[in-house]
């Protein structure tokens, strides 16, 4: 695994690097509609809103995914943006200016990370990040201005990562992923844990102004990083150095006793961090 997102500067960052456009959508997955459909079918709200007057935006989106995949997005009929979220593994989330801020207009959202569509379906920057340690205080601002200043032929990348018991994809719910936690065996070596890294992007919508933001995640059994030994030390450091604060909005209070256990078995001269004594 080259470039692993716990590799930089642990804690909270914007932590934005410019890609080349046509990396924005890394694929992977066959028939990503199946999984997104059968979503959408058992939980639509969860997993699909939009607000009234953003179908344009919407349709300035799809077009750039259809771009990118050098097809024509045809299909059932749905909303443009959920037409273009079906074809791609990534979650599609289109944020417009209203009422002086940036909000979400609408959202495709089949693997989000403890929270759905219809809690984001809305918000602004500030009320989705509310709860990020500092957000509102020290990055609300930078992140605006990036917001409004990002230029059309570009695209931004950002990645991120806790560590989670759950293994499905669709994890919208944070309390079942502390209840599973709980039932673990103390020092189980990362049994039953899983790495959740998230990839975002961004990019700007050059007719309608609007700014489409992608989530794609990957998960990856915690005890597979045995395997690859550079991987393995640079999540060590950053789970050593992680400040409390990253620790508390991570809930990694919840499964610390498996992951030293797994560190400690794997890289047994380490030191790590024990946090049994923040709350998640």
């Amino acid at each position: 695994m080259s470039d692993p997102p716990w590799a930089g500067p642990p804690g909270f960052g914007i932590g934005l690097r410019r890609i080349d456009p046509g990396a924005w959508l890394e694929g992977g997955e066959a028939r990503p509609w199946r999984r997104k459909d059968a979503l959408l079918k058992r939980v639509p709200g969860r997993v699909w809103g939009e607000v009234v007057g953003s179908r344009p935006g919407q349709a300035e989106a799809a077009g750039l995914v259809a771009s990118a995949l050098d097809v024509r997005i045809s299909g059932p009929d749905l909303p443009p943006l959920l037409r273009a979220a079906r074809r791609i593994p990534d979650d599609l989330v289109l944020m417009e200016r209203r009422d002086g801020d940036w909000s979400v207009t609408a959202l495709s959202l089949c693997a989000g990370s403890f929270f759905t569509a219809d809690e984001a379906l809305g918000r602004s920057l500030a009320e989705l990040h509310g709860p990020v340690p500092g957000f509102v205080d020290i990055l609300l601002l930078r992140v605006r201005r990036i917001f409004d200043n990002l230029p059309p032929d570009t695209v931004v990348e950002r990645r991120n990562w806790t560590v989670t018991p759950l293994g499905d994809l669709h994890a919208p719910d944070a309390a079942a992923a502390r209840a599973r936690a709980a039932r673990q065996r103390p020092g189980a070596s990362g049994r039953g844990l899983f790495l959740r890294c998230e990839r975002q992007t961004l990019r700007r919508l050059p007719r309608t102004g609007g700014v489409l933001f992608t989530i794609r995640i990957h998960k990856t059994p915690l005890r597979s990083l045995a395997l690859q030994p550079s991987a393995l030390a640079a999540f060590a450091r950053a789970w050593a150095e992680a400040p409390p604060d990253f620790r508390r909005y991570k809930g990694l209070s919840a499964v610390s006793g498996g992951v030293e256990a797994f560190l400690q078995a794997s890289l047994p001269d380490i030191v790590t961090n024990p946090v049994q004594d923040i709350a998640p």
